[in-house]
Parts: C-alpha cells; sequence; structure tokens
C-alpha cells in the first residue's frame, strides 16, 4: 500500500505537470489543445502495458511538437486530397494523425528488427547539441507570447529581432503575466514534489477570471490558450497515396530523435536506481504507444525528460505511476476543459521556457572540450538547427553523428607497439606486455620485427590505407618480418581479406613474413578461406603479440 501511495502522489504530480505542458507543446506544433491531451492520455496508457520504465511518462515533448510544426510545414502546399493550396484545418488533423500512425509503426517495425541500439548513431554531443538549438528555438518562438505581441513566423534570428521592433506594442499586463510565471516556476523547483506547473496555471486562469482586474486578464489583451475538447470521432486519415509519400520520409527523422529523446531519458534514470530495460522492449512501447495516439486523434509521444524526472522526483514506485498520471490527465481534460481555455498564453509560454532552461545547461556541452573529442560536434548541431530550422538541423545532426563515425572507421589511428620489461631485472626479454610506444616510451622495440596495430576494425573503408601503410612503415623501418595485431576486428570483410593477401603477399616478395597476432576466430575462419596461402597464414595465427613475437624468432614452419 506504500509504495501505491507514493506512485498515486508522483502521478498526481505529474499531471499537473502534463497539462500546461501538453497544452503549450499543441501550441507549438500549431494544433488545438485537445489533440496534445488525448496523446498523453492514450500514449501514456499505452505504454503503462507494455513499457518497462517505472519513471517514463510518455506524452507529448517539445522536440516531438517542433519538429511536427517542422514536418507540417513541409506539407504546406499539400492538401487532403493531395492537390496544391493552402493545408485546411481537416487536412492538416489527417497529416497529423497519419504522421503520428506512421511514427508508431516505424518504431514496432524498429522493435520487430531489434534495431533497439539505432538511438546510439545519434552521439551523445550532437544530441546535446541539437537539445540546445532545440530550446533556443522553441524559447526565442515563445517570446512574442511573452511579450503580447503577434506571432512571427521566419528563421529564428528573424523571430528574434521581430520582438525586438514591436517593442513599443509590448503588452505590459501580457509582459507582467509572463515573466511572474517563469519567477514563480524557478523558485517552486526547490520543492520538487509540488506542481509548480499546474500551480501557475491555476493562478493564471484565477487571474484571468477574475473581475477585479477589470474584466479579467483577456480584457486587458492578454492572449488565452483557448478551447480544448478531447475529439471522440473517429481518426480521419489522407485519402490520397501521394500525401502519404510525402509523409513517409518525415516520420524517419520524427522517430530517430523522439527515440534518441525517449532512450536517453530512460536510460539515465534507470542506471541511476539501478533499473535494467531493454530498449527493443521500449522501441515497442512506444510504437504502441504512438498508435494509440494517432487513433486517438492525438500527436506524436515520447518519454520527455522533465516530466520523467518530476516522477522520480515524486517518488515513484512502479509503472502504476505512469498510469495514474495518465488516468488523472484525462479526469482533469474532461473536467477542467473550460478552465484549461483559459490559462493564459503568456502562461503558456513560460512553462515552456521552464521546461527548457535545463537543456541550456552549458556544462554538457563544454565536456568535450575538455576531454579533447568530437569539440566542435555540439557547436554544429547547435547552429544547423538555429540556421536550417528543426527538421533540417535535424537531419544535419544524424549526419554529422554518421559522417563522425565513418571518419574515424575511415582514418584509424596505427599505433607501433612495443615490449614492457618485466620486473625481473636479469631477464628483460621475456615481457608479455606490448603496448602503444607512444603512450609509453619505455616500451622497447624487438629488434629486426616491426610490430603494429590498427586501433579501428578493418573493413572495406580502411583496409587498403591501413594495410598500405604498415607495408610502407616496414620498409622504412628496413624490417622484413611484420607482426600485425588484429586484436579490434573481431570480423573481417572480403576487403579487408583481400587487402590482407596483398600484404601478405608484398612482404613475401621482399624475403619477408606477415604473422597475425591476437586474431579471432571469425576473423581467422575469414582468411583461412581466402586461399592456400592465406590458410597457412590463419594456421600460424597467435592469440597474443607475444606467441607471434616467439613464432617470428622461430625459422619459418614446414608446411
Amino acid at each position: 500500500m506504500a509504495g501505491l501511495g507514493w506512485d498515486a502522489l508522483a502521478g498526481l504530480a505529474v499531471a499537473g505537470i502534463m497539462v500546461p505542458e501538453a497544452v503549450a507543446y499543441a501550441g507549438i506544433a500549431g494544433l488545438a489543445p485537445g489533440r496534445a491531451l488525448a496523446a498523453g492520455v492514450a500514449g501514456g496508457l499505452a505504454y503503462a502495458l507494455l513499457g518497462r520504465s517505472r519513471f517514463a511518462v510518455v506524452s507529448p515533448t517539445s522536440s516531438s511538437a517542433a519538429i511536427l510544426a517542422a514536418a507540417l510545414a513541409n506539407l504546406s502546399g499539400v492538401s487532403l486530397a493531395g492537390g496544391s493550396g493552402s493545408v485546411g484545418a481537416q487536412a492538416m488533423d489527417a497529416n497529423v494523425t497519419a504522421l503520428t500512425l506512421l511514427a508508431g509503426l516505424l518504431f514496432a517495425a524498429l522493435a520487430l528488427a531489434r534495431l533497439g541500439s539505432l538511438a546510439g548513431f545519434v552521439s551523445r554531443p550532437v544530441l546535446r547539441g541539437f537539445t540546445f538549438g532545440l530550446a533556443l528555438t522553441i524559447i526565442v518562438r515563445q517570446l512574442p507570447h511573452i511579450a503580447g505581441v503577434p506571432d512571427l513566423g521566419g528563421p529564428v534570428w528573424s523571430v528574434l529581432w521581430g520582438v525586438v521592433r514591436a517593442m513599443p506594442n509590448w503588452n505590459g499586463a501580457s509582459l507582467a503575466c509572463g515573466l511572474g510565471a517563469l519567477m514563480l516556476l524557478a523558485l517552486l523547483r526547490r520543492w520538487p514534489v509540488v506542481p509548480g506547473p499546474l500551480l501557475v496555471m491555476a493562478l493564471g486562469i484565477a487571474g484571468a477570471r477574475w473581475s477585479g482586474l477589470g474584466g479579467g486578464l483577456a480584457a486587458h489583451g492578454v492572449a488565452l490558450a483557448g478551447p480544448a475538447p478531447l475529439a471522440l470521432a473517429l481518426p480521419t486519415l489522407p485519402g490520397d497515396p501521394a500525401v502519404w509519400l510525402r509523409l513517409a520520409p518525415l516520420a524517419l527523422p520524427l522517430v530517430l530523435i523522439l527515440f534518441a529523446e525517449s532512450w536517453g531519458t530512460i536510460r539515465t534514470l534507470a542506471l541511476a536506481h539501478g533499473d535494467r530495460l531493454s530498449a527493443n522492449r521500449e522501441l515497442a512501447a512506444l510504437g504502441l504507444a504512438n498508435a494509440c495516439a494517432a487513433l486517438a486523434q492525438g500527436m506524436p509521444v515520447g518519454a520527455g525528460f522533465s516530466a520523467g524526472n518530476a516522477s522520480a522526483a515524486a517518488g515513484a514506485r512502479s509503472r502504476m505511476a505512469g498510469l495514474i498520471a495518465a488516468v488523472a490527465l484525462l479526469v482533469l481534460a474532461l473536467w477542467a476543459g473550460p478552465l484549461i481555455a483559459q490559462i493564459p498564453r503568456p502562461v503558456l509560454a513560460a512553462v515552456v521556457i521552464a521546461a527548457l532552461t535545463h537543456a541550456l545547461a552549458p556544462a554538457p556541452l563544454l565536456r568535450p572540450w575538455r576531454l579533447g573529442r568530437d569539440r566542435w560536434t555540439a557547436p554544429s548541431a547547435a547552429l544547423g538547427v538555429l540556421m536550417l530550422g528543426v527538421l533540417d538541423g535535424m537531419l544535419l545532426a544524424i549526419g554529422l553523428s554518421l559522417a563522425q563515425l565513418l571518419y574515424r572507421l575511415a582514418h584509424p589511428s596505427l599505433s607501433e607497439l612495443g615490449r614492457l620489461s618485466p620486473d625481473v631485472p636479469d631477464d628483460p626479454e621475456q615481457g608479455h606486455d606490448f603496448v602503444d610506444r607512444r603512450a609509453h616510451p619505455e616500451a622497447g622495440v624487438v629488434p629486426g620485427l616491426a610490430l603494429y596495430r590498427p586501433n579501428a576494425p578493418l573493413f572495406f573503408a580502411n583496409a587498403e590505407t591501413v594495410l598500405g601503410l604498415v607495408a610502407t612503415r616496414a620498409q622504412t623501418a628496413g624490417c622484413k618480418v611484420v607482426v600485425l595485431s588484429l586484436e579490434e576486428s573481431d570480423d573481417l570483410d572480403s576487403t579487408a581479406a583481400e587487402a590482407l593477401a596483398e600484404l601478405h603477399a608484398t612482404l613475401v616478395a621482399r624475403g619477408g613474413r606477415l604473422i597475425l597476432a591476437r586474431t579471432h576466430d571469425r576473423a581467422r575462419a575469414v582468411i583461412a578461406a581466402a586461399g592456400p596461402a592465406m590458410a597457412e597464414l590463419a594456421r600460424h595465427a597467435t592469440f597474443s603479440v607475444a606467441d607471434a613475437v616467439a613464432l617470428a624468432q622461430t625459422p619459418i614452419p614446414e608446411a
């Protein structure tokens, strides 16, 4: 019972955060608030059935809303029937439902293919840079709501400059409402159990209804959220295959960033609390959640950072907390619909800004500089979002991750190995440890031998370059016998096997010899199948560098 009590408290606290955030995220995507509320209810209930994280709260997120808005902007010339012209409300609703459904199906397909490791293809520096740029973009786009000026389209800098130019027309009541909400939200962060966004939202509604303010905030020019009904009709989908063909490519980046964000949140909370989760299981759960959100005429959902951390801080003990949060959200949406319609837009903007300020912390972006790795990756991803927009910036971020991976694999360093002397002073040549001589200058050279280790797996993109460098360095050093450590290559493709055969033939033509060390069984099998000469090479491959050196110092064995 104690555990259920904590889950109930955590669920109610999270529901208090979900209501204002859902309404605000619907505004980011240009949708009716009811779509976000429906998505939070349907997605949360579906995840509770299949998901395994006790802290994850599946609902609309700021990143999914921003990417959805960018995707809908790309469809601005496609109508429900597939013709040209502006997209009407019915067509946009159909496109949102279809895109959410496609996201769910794609999540399910990735789960069936057991591609849970796909999130790893977006490196953490890239994800942090993208998140930073996305957070800054969304925050800047909330400034017109805070200032009480009309929404401004265009790039981020255009929106920012437009707000500055509109300064004489700023609405004082809207500015006071938004800044007051921001300050109160910052103050309430000291008590994580208190649902700060819900409290601020309630105060905003009270201000909108309080006649003591001369007719409420609306009478002073403060915009309100507007109606937020939950749609009960059957979902509508595009009837033209051409629309589906345009939607399908937009679903992939949406799924990639949703899973990267969700799995990052889920995994971080699981590690912090000693939980073990399966990425493939979470993929399937997110697929079900998005499919149900589509059927409920919602919008794409994921496990957001702010709601997940709020659930953990409130003391959630099991997945029951997320289930209770979804039910509480449903009750609030049905009971408090008229009240939600009166939330001042500056308050919603303040909720969005407060939820995203954590993404503007400089420490994660500065960490690569301290490590001396990936220094420009995060700034490049952030700049891509700011310069190119959310969708193209995200594609650039993913491209940066893949380009970074391919560059490192295609340009591996080549270590020259040396022997560390053992602690026995009278036997200096019997050490079994071979290390990189650049990192360990005290390591000694083995006379007459060239010892090398490629520091990445050998495959078609790097094998010829790396093994050609091995042949060149051995010739420059005047060594005919080469010991090549393959410890980084647990397997070889056909290109790598052919390149190894060419290196072997080159050394033999020089009157030398190639000996493979630390050869994995799968790599050994590929080498053995590459021909009689390579079969002999595989037969004498060793499992340690020390054994290879000892073999090199003995006569060539007879076939």
